[in-house]
């Protein structure tokens, strides 16, 4: 697609909602069984503290969604928290929100996709073995999708995620229905009782208030992906801050009601789910072997009559496909943060170019691989994951709402309009409101999830937030380096040009590189060779002689046979001698049409290039020449990100006067 095209890839809200909602609609899948999980770490006795959670959680994400509107209408060029804070706070809170971001984008994919095959394998327990690889195959579909363009990737996922909150409604409204009529759905589990584990049994004060927290930070995954509607603004139609605000409003209202309809299902139906099976009492068989069902699977069979009904394959299979998807909302998230940090100079500059489909492919690569190793290193295995998870996600919710307050106060310092003021003064309560109560929970998620694994979140921002700053140095230093003070100083011409044509044997890319160095008139020529074995040293220049070659040859000795240390020695010399000369030294290379062949040539060239390139006032200049072997590299090349824009062969050649351009 060409760059004038970007335009016709901009989304209506239909497709937006699905490519930039999907995580935290389908969180909605899992963060009820996380706080069930913890809960029942003390046994059946605390669930009673599950509507109160529940109904924090619930509050919670409405100011956070209330907070980021406010973000999208002030702040719509699509940089979110990170814009909002390094505008407001200074570059480095920015770059702590940008570290802290691109990590939860990780763990989204890593999570969503892990809880997406449990949910598979909720309903085909056979497929177990292969947790990891089904993991990671849906990580490659996801990537391939994406490098599509973000239009193409909100089309085919716009209707599982539609599906999915179809079939939620359906089964809260349906479940809700019979309970009212008096006919409550029971849960498979709910039969078992649950052993409290000896450390959270009978626990009270201060113990108590801990597991409780520790349930409501295991909720709050429900709020992941909440703010990349706020990154994604520019991508939306026109007008951009209307229609994401519009956006994020009927994402949260979504949300909320499938989070509130899912956990009373699950309490009405009396899911009993633990973190470990074998604590589970009245259980049949070995609880080493028994695969626990995920609550919704539970909730779908209770309400629909059983496993094998059809309202339950496709609860099931409308989860499972919903939460592959939801990590496209980190694939959206990630690439395009990554390019505004390219573009700050924060990132390698790689970062900030788009593909041959106007997507950002080298982030959407960097994600789709570093989540795959995540996901590979902890077994795709979603209780592990989500203790690393939701870290990020309040320390930018936090920072950008104290980064909303300054920006209002700095905003009402110059209005004068009443009516203007009044909006403000509204805005900075509910960012201030926001502020405090995100970093209330930061502080709660920090304290009970760091030892069980948030330390590795928190590191991986840390080592981020360090690179990202050494990257910035780089570029700083390199643009001071290279900047033009005075442009004629820099154009003055060197006082002579020294030519040297590196030669081993004659043959025809040697006097094709004496020709070319020729071409070029330098004031002085010769060829050079390095003598490893005198008996070939002296065939070399008899057959010069023979030939009647009228360029200077010099053979240096080498006792040692070393070829590169004499030849940059040689070099060296001369700049020495010389220092406003410039050395421009030509080495003929063969150009080969197989990746092996490779192995087989130009090793002792690429050696020497790389020594050369080091040397002041040395230039140096490839003299190609074609093997047989290469005219297969004008066949069609295997399609790959950027391969059109980087100018490789795409198929063959249009016959002229054909219909094709």
């Amino acid at each position: 697609m060409r760059s004038e095209e970007l335009h016709e890839t901009l989304l209506p809200k239909r497709l937006a909602l699905p490519i930039f909602a999907s995580d935290p609609l389908s969180s909605v899948a899992y963060a009820t069984q996380e706080i069930l999980l913890v809960l029942t770490l003390g046994g059946l006795a605390y669930l009673h503290f599950t509507p109160w959670i529940a109904a924090a959680v619930v509050a919670l994400m409405t100011v956070v969604v209330l907070s980021y509107r406010q973000v999208v209408h002030a702040y719509p060029s699509g940089g979110g928290s990170y814009e909002v804070v390094s505008t407001n706070l200074g570059p480095s809170a920015g770059l702590v929100v940008a570290a802290s971001l691109l990590v939860d984008y990780v763990m989204t994919v890593a999570v969503s996709v892990a809880s997406g095959v449990d949910n598979i394998i909720s309903a085909i327990p056979q497929l177990a073995d292969f947790r990891v690889l089904m993991a990671i195959g849906f990580v490659a579909i996801l990537t391939a999708m994406n490098l599509r363009g973000v239009r193409e990737s909100g089309r085919a996922f716009a209707a599982p995620t539609y599906l999915f909150i179809g079939g939620v409604l359906v089964m809260v409204i349906t479940g809700l229905i019979r309970y009212v009529l008096g006919d409550a759905p029971v849960a498979e589990s709910a039969q078992y009782g649950i052993t409290p584990d000896p450390s959270d049994a009978n626990l009270a004060g201060l113990a108590l208030l801990m597991l409780v927290l520790r349930a409501f930070s295991s909720g709050c995954t429900a709020l992941t992906g909440v703010e990349a509607i706020s990154n994604g603004v520019p991508a939306f139609r026109k007008p951009k801050s209307k229609n994401a605000a519009t956006t994020m409003a009927a994402m949260g209202s979504t949300a909320i009601v499938m989070f509130v309809g899912v956990t009373a299902l699950a309490l009405i139906t009396k899911v009993h789910i633990t973190d470990d099976a074998c604590r589970l009492t009245g259980l049949e068989g070995d609880c080493a072997t028994y695969t626990q069902r995920t609550v919704i699977a539970q909730i779908a069979a209770a309400v629909f009559g059983g496993e094998h009904s059809v309202g339950f394959y496709f609860i099931q299979a409308a989860t499972a496909l919903v939460l592959v998807l939801a990590a496209n909302t980190a694939f959206n998230g990630f690439p395009l943060l990554a390019s505004i940090l390219a573009q700050h100079r924060y990132l390698p500059r790689q970062l900030h170019s788009r593909g041959d489909r106007l997507a950002f492919s080298n982030g959407i690569l960097a994600l789709a691989i570093v989540a795959a190793l995540l996901l590979w290193g902890f077994r795709a295995n979603v209780t592990s994951l989500i203790h690393l998870y939701i870290l990020g996600v309040f320390t930018s919710f936090t920072l950008s709402q104290l980064g909303m307050v300054r920006h209002w106060n700095r905003e009402l310092r110059t209005e004068l309009a009443p009516a203007a003021r009044r909006a403000q003064h509204t805005a900075r309560v509910i960012n201030a409101i926001g502020a405090v109560v995100t970093g209330l929970v930061l502080v709660i998620v920090l304290a009970t999830k760091f030892t069980q694994g948030a330390w590795l979140a928190v590191l991986a921002a840390i080592v981020l937030w360090v690179m990202m700053r050494g990257i910035r140095r780089h570029y700083d230093a390199t643009s001071a380096e290279l900047a033009v003070t005075d442009p004629h100083d820099e154009l003055v011409p060197p006082s002579r040009v020294f030519a040297i044509v590196l030669v081993s044997r004659i043959h025809k890319p040697t006097l094709r590189a004496l020709a070319y160095a020729r071409a070029f008139r330098p004031d002085r020529l010769e060829a050079l060779s390095v003598s490893v074995d005198r008996d070939e040293a002296a065939a070399l220049r008899e057959r010069w002689e023979e030939y009647g070659i009228d360029i200077p040859l010099k053979i240096i000795d080498s006792p040692y046979r070393e070829v590169t240390r004499p030849v940059v020695g040689y070099v060296r010399s001369i700049r020495r001698e010389s220092p406003r000369d410039v050395v421009a030294v030509f080495i003929p290379e063969y150009v080969v049409g197989h990746w092996w062949e490779n192995l087989l040539h130009n090793q002792s060239a690429l050696w020497l290039k790389s020594r050369l390139l080091f040397t002041p006032g040395v230039m140096v200049t490839s003299v190609p020449w074609q093997l047989t072997s290469s005219a297969h590299a004008d066949r069609p090349a295997a399609r790959a990100p950027g391969s059109f824009r980087r100018g490789e062969p795409q198929g063959p050649e249009p016959r002229v006067g054909s219909r094709q351009e």
